[in-house]
């Protein structure tokens, strides 16, 4: 009895190996897509916040130059490509991502934002203020990501 213990089997066999090896495959192909998926919604949320910040400096420079500025009848202007550059490590390899922005502005006059005046000799209509609404597009993948913001110059 004493023999039968010392021939007893050690470590492990072939078929545990074979199966660990397999089980740690598989947690590594779904540790990779994970990471995938992370840095896929890392760069969205990038790409987004910069359109946040594209469409807030184009509404901020608007109503720095005021409602006289803007054309008196309803409009849209597009606004040449704007980029923005972010250094980052979104995986293994330090690289910039830059993403272009193509923003377009409608201007509408509001019926909330007119002061009419009425007299016997004359009738006078004055636009005091204007609303904006900023489209940002902007390229992701295979499709078109977009924000739309709106706000008011007096």
């Amino acid at each position: 009895m004493v023999m039968n213990k010392r021939k007893s089997k050690r470590g492990f066999g072939i078929m545990e190996v074979l199966v660990s090896i397999a089980v740690l495959g598989l947690l590594y192909v779904a540790l990779t897509n994970l990471q995938s998926g992370n840095r896929d919604t890392l760069l969205r949320i990038r790409g987004r916040d910069g359109a946040v910040e594209v469409a807030q400096q184009v509404l901020d420079s608007l109503r720095g130059a005021g409602v006289k500025s803007l054309p008196d009848r309803d409009t849209t202007i597009t606004i040449p490509e704007i980029s923005r550059t972010w250094k980052g490590q979104p995986g293994v390899v330090s690289h910039d991502m830059t993403v272009p922005y193509t923003v377009r502005v409608e201007i509408s006059s509001d019926a909330d934002y007119i002061a009419e005046s009425k007299s016997q000799y004359e009738e006078i209509s004055h636009v005091y203020a204007k609303r904006l609404l900023v489209h940002v597009e902007w390229p992701f993948k295979s499709s078109t990501q977009s924000i739309h913001i709106s706000g008011v110059i007096r």
